[in-house]
């Protein structure tokens, strides 16, 4: 089956794309400015809790009705009850996915909540931003690819549709547990483009090539002079890396 590499890339609205004001938070009118600037190559976005917050429900109904996919990336990490509550509330306003940072108690119980729908719920293994003195900080022992095999191991056996996971990792993950499972990939960034604060990085192909089924990108599309031409020339990158035999 052909993948259309516009199903798979998440725009991230994090990030204002006024380079003159780059130090304001986006609000749901700049965030609606930017896909609109995008166009109908954009297919699902990614909304953090700053935006969340700034325009919560109302924002996340006001996309659907648009026909954009929402990533409702709140990492949600509470009890498993509460998370419970919280994807329910996701499956009846039409969510495409969600994350989980969670105990595998919690995983369990959004799995049984998502049911029958179409919602993904998905797990971070480790934020992009981490790496391995950042685990030691934490008191764990294991290094980064030791850490992230647990973590997948046990949210996929909780009934998680997937993972966020880096590049770094993503190869592993696939040779341990195969492909019937979904890899979201963040910390993407076209060759040449800055790291900013993430550590474990990927191109749009290398990310393809290792595993990954969905790549998030923000500040190389919402930074751009033309977030158009910059989300065409990501989506040409990951149309030949889908294409590839």
């Amino acid at each position: 089956m052909t993948i259309d590499a516009r199903d798979r890339l998440i725009l991230a609205l994090d990030f204002p794309n006024d380079p003159a004001n780059p130090d304001r938070l986006m609000e749901p009118d700049d965030a609606f400015r930017l896909i609109d600037a995008v166009g109908d190559d954009l297919r699902i976005v990614k909304v953090g809790w700053p935006l969340y917050l700034s325009g919560g429900t109302p924002l996340v109904r006001e996309l659907i009705a648009r026909g954009v996919g929402v990533f409702l990336d709140l990492k949600f990490g509470d009890i498993a009850e509460t998370v419970r509550r919280l994807v329910e509330v996701a499956v009846r306003e039409k969510v495409a996915m969600l994350t989980l940072n969670s105990d595998f108690a919690a995983v369990r119980a959004a799995a049984a909540a998502r049911g029958a729908s179409r919602l993904q719920v998905l797990t971070v293994t480790l934020l992009t931003s981490l790496a391995e003195q950042d685990l030691r900080d934490m008191g764990i022992g294991l290094s980064v690819e030791e850490y992230v095999l647990h973590r997948a191991r046990g949210a996929l056996a909780a009934g998680s549709n997937g993972l966020i996971a880096s590049g770094r990792e993503a190869r592993k993950l696939r040779e341990t547990f195969g492909r019937d499972f979904t890899i979201v990939m963040p910390g993407i960034r076209p060759s040449g483009a800055a790291a900013d604060d993430q550590r474990r990085t990927a191109t749009p192909a290398e990310a393809i090539e290792a595993g990954a089924d969905y790549l998030v990108v923000g500040r190389p599309i919402c930074k751009a002079a033309s977030p158009r031409a910059a989300a065409r020339a990501i989506l040409d990158e990951m149309q030949r890396a889908f294409d590839q035999p």
